[in-house]
């Protein structure tokens, strides 16, 4: 009988965390149809997660491209297969649809998910947003809807970005690597890419700039103990952001290119 407690246990803290999480999202969301709109606070987030991510992002995107056309060209050798439109086709496909989305929202994830805990975090444990509220300024309103906003509309601009740069690392890693011929590969690239290709990644970024920025103020808004409780909840918001993404990464690649 003691399994089935621990069990019971289990269940019931994780649907209470499900419905904690449920009633925060549904109150964020609605502070962003909501006036007033702080667009000086949507600014300053947007800056936060598009410019000062695109090193980051820029760098793993130009290597996973340049690494990809390697593997692949090593992979299509073994078997006897023409490698040079092979490997521009998948190197388009694999970076539009999963790995620039994917890649992109786990940086940003590990860099803006813990920054937002952090900062939300010390707030609430120094009695900053009971100050806010205090001063009728609505806490929801002024810290998570613009981070909300901007995590939507700037990652996708983001992961656009991130596959330019890493399509131009296989690109780079074709002609200067491998002996590839330029206006075949391009051709090649231009002839594998599809209109779905791009509306998939973008679909997948702009969920994914919800979820990033929605655990880092979960996290962040829900610390409590001090310093040690500000450090968990920035463990937690990278944590359940990384498998969020992931899961939800399965989620719409079934709801688009499901058969």
């Amino acid at each position: 009988m003691n399994i089935f407690a621990i069990l019971g246990r289990v269940v019931i803290k994780f649907l209470a965390v499900v419905g904690r999480v449920s009633l925060f999202t549904s109150r964020a969301v609605a502070s962003v149809f909501s006036r007033p709109i702080y667009l000086r606070q949507i600014a300053r987030q947007m800056l936060e997660i598009g410019y000062y991510s695109l090193p980051v992002v820029g760098l793993t995107a130009i290597f996973t491209g340049a690494v990809l056309a390697l593997q692949s060209f090593t992979g299509f050798e073994r078997s006897g297969v023409g490698a040079e439109s092979s490997i521009a086709s998948i190197v388009i496909i694999s970076i539009t649809r999963e790995l620039g989305p994917v890649l992109a929202a786990l940086m940003v994830a590990g860099r803006i998910g813990a920054a937002t805990a952090a900062e939300i975090g010390t707030m609430r444990v120094t009695e900053q947003i009971d100050a806010l509220t205090t001063l009728s300024t609505n806490p929801f309103r002024y810290l998570i809807a613009p981070r909300l906003l901007a995590g939507v509309v700037t990652l996708p601009i983001l992961v656009l970005i991130a596959d330019i740069i890493g399509v131009y690392g296989g690109y780079l890693v074709g002609i200067h690597k491998l002996g590839f011929s330029a206006p075949t590969y391009l051709q090649s690239t231009f002839d594998a890419l599809e209109y779905m290709d791009v509306v998939s990644g973008l679909t997948k970024a702009a969920v994914f700039g919800f979820l990033i920025t929605l655990m880092g103020c979960y996290h962040g808004y829900n610390s409590k103990g001090g310093a040690q409780g500000v450090g968990q909840a920035t463990t937690n918001a990278v944590v359940s952001a990384s498998m969020l993404i992931l899961c939800f990464n399965y989620i719409i690649t079934e709801l688009f290119f499901a058969s």
